[in-house]
């Protein structure tokens, strides 16, 4: 059994025995592209999450009203990626066996492969519900297969065809939107389409795992990431989006991609820390 963390997310402090839903921190940011500083998001959130409420106007729901267990941030390998991966799927494993549901903050995109490989071991079935400015479906990057321009290209290896369902999509390789005709489900620049996803998943019940790139917001409104792309949707659009594909019977889900150290004004983990208050309000409890 997990043991308590001594700084947790607002409102996410009840009994493991109890949780409904495990948070879980994964500091990783070691094949980032371009600028780093992601694996000091998940402690940011937890850290800033004071200066939220509880309660959201928007689903008028209140997080004491949730059974959410904040277990901190894994101690990961930097040096070894797929020591960093293999820790985050037992983490994951672990929180699925006890029949709960798991929550990963990252940390760089990578992170969530790991959480996938443990996921589709309960949920062979598993279609993914990905939102990202970028496509992530490099074969490789400058040589390695793994990394947090490839994430969505090893997941597909595991999947395979018409079980990936990407949105926001705004940035990549020719290469990679050439195969995301061929293979992926892909929605570029918006959330265009989501609702007969969804609707279409539901009817279906499928299992989905909900992985939340916050770089899918317009940098205007969430600059600290390490990779911003121009173009990107509001906090509201993304809000409107994460309560449509809860509507699903999301079974993991993440949140990844602040960099708190590149905006020094707070406002993107600010924003993060809404962005993680809303979706836990809104996840379906099996």
């Amino acid at each position: 059994m997990l043991k308590k963390n001594v700084e947790t997310f607002i409102g996410c402090d009840c009994d493991y025995k109890e949780a409904e839903i495990v948070l879980f921190g994964a500091p990783f940011d070691s094949t980032t592209s371009f600028r780093p500083g992601a694996r000091f998001g998940s402690s940011a959130m937890r850290h800033e999450s004071f200066g939220l409420e509880t309660y959201s106007p928007y689903q008028d729901k209140d997080l004491t009203d949730r059974a959410v267990f904040d277990s901190g941030d894994l101690e990961l390998c930097f040096g070894s990626a797929e020591k960093a991966l293999a820790d985050i799927e037992e983490r994951t494993t672990e929180i699925l066996g006890d029949g709960k549901m798991p929550l990963l903050l990252g940390g760089e995109h990578l992170v969530t492969l790991g959480a996938v490989r443990a996921v589709l071991q309960q949920f062979p079935d598993l279609h993914i519900i990905h939102f990202d400015a970028h496509a992530d479906l490099r074969r490789e990057y400058l040589g390695a297969e793994l990394s947090h321009a490839c994430v969505i290209r090893r997941i597909h290896d595991l999947v395979g065809d018409g079980r990936i369902h990407q949105f926001c999509i705004r940035s990549g390789e020719r290469e990679e939107f050439a195969f995301a005709k061929e293979h992926t489900d892909m929605h570029p620049f918006d959330f265009s389409g989501l609702e007969d996803v969804v609707n279409g998943l539901r009817q279906q019940g499928v299992p989905v795992y909900f992985t939340i790139d916050l770089d899918c917001l317009d940098p205007a409104a969430f600059p600290g990431t390490g990779t911003p792309e121009a173009g990107g949707v509001t906090f509201p659009e993304l809000l409107r989006a994460i309560l449509q594909v809860c509507s699903t019977n999301v079974v993991a889900a993440d949140v990844n991609e602040l960099a708190p150290m590149l905006d020094t004004t707070g406002v993107s983990t600010a924003t993060a820390c809404k962005v993680l208050r809303e979706l836990l309000l809104a996840l379906p409890i099996r």
